[in-house]
């Protein structure tokens, strides 16, 4: 039996939207007959992104250049788009390294860019899906949260606060007709994990051309795919998971309680 996600008509706010895991979500809703509001700092990307997606599905884009870290970028960004059916929260870049590497600034930006700004979209766009009683919000988090690590404790620790928060805020809006999930993605084949293991590799190394040595202990010893993660974010946008809130879905192929060989 053919699945079908009827997901056509709604309209789908994406931040983060310029490259990665929110431009590959941004393909999979316009493919579906989705219409798209896209937001990122990058504006050039942005207008790139959405001349590409018209052109080959159709589908309504309208972009939103904005710094989503700070508060009054964000209000613009909901009054702009109120009328939302799908929001994916996807913008934000956490530093790594450990307590005596992130200082409170980068640590302060990296968390009001993502674990505050899915707060706040989060509260902003609750309270206009429940008015229509109607709604689903899906915020991307990272596996990292599950699997906390002494050199990445701001995002880990971020992560694991983002987890909560969607479980505790899903258990309870599915009776107002908004269904609130969480994506934990593990390492990821993109521009992100090639910079960080690069990074590692010059310090561990000595060469960053190494970094993909720290690939070995991955399940099937490489990061997912892109097009292993997107259609798990069509299909919880969709009708087909009515049931599903307040619940994180993981997709690292068992990384979390992997034992290191």
């Amino acid at each position: 039996m053919a699945l079908e996600l009827n997901l056509k008509g709604r309209t789908v706010l994406i931040t983060g939207a310029s490259k990665g895991l929110g431009l590959a979500a941004a393909r999979g809703f316009a493919s579906e007959g989705c219409n798209l509001r896209l937001s990122s700092r990058s504006k050039d990307k942005l207008e790139e992104n959405a001349a590409a997606l018209h052109k080959e599905f159709g589908v309504e884009v309208q972009i939103f250049p904005l710094d989503l870290s700070i508060q009054t970028e964000r209000d613009k960004l909901v009054a702009a788009c109120p009328d939302i059916d799908i929001l994916i929260n996807n913008a934000g870049m956490i530093p790594g390294g450990s307590i005596d590497d992130v200082d409170d600034a980068a640590w302060r930006a990296g968390w009001e860019l993502k674990v505050f700004g899915y707060i706040n979209f989060t509260r902003a766009y609750l309270k206009l899906m429940r008015a229509r009683s109607k709604g689903v919000i899906i915020n991307m988090i990272g596996a990292a949260g599950e699997s906390l690590d002494y050199d990445y404790v701001a995002g880990g620790v971020g992560n694991a606060s983002l987890m909560a928060f969607t479980q505790s805020i899903g258990s309870r809006s599915a009776d107002w007709g908004v269904r609130v999930v969480g994506i934990n993605p593990g390492p990821v084949d993109t521009d992100r994990i090639a910079f960080l293991s690069k990074k590692r590799a010059k310090e561990v190394f000595g060469d960053e051309n190494r970094y993909r040595e720290f690939f070995k202990n991955y399940p099937m010893q490489r990061p997912a795919t892109i097009d292993e993660i997107t259609p798990s974010v069509l299909f919880l946008a969709s009708d087909l998971s009515s049931y599903t809130s307040g619940v994180i879905l993981t997709i690292n192929a068992g990384m979390t309680h992997r034992r290191q060989r």
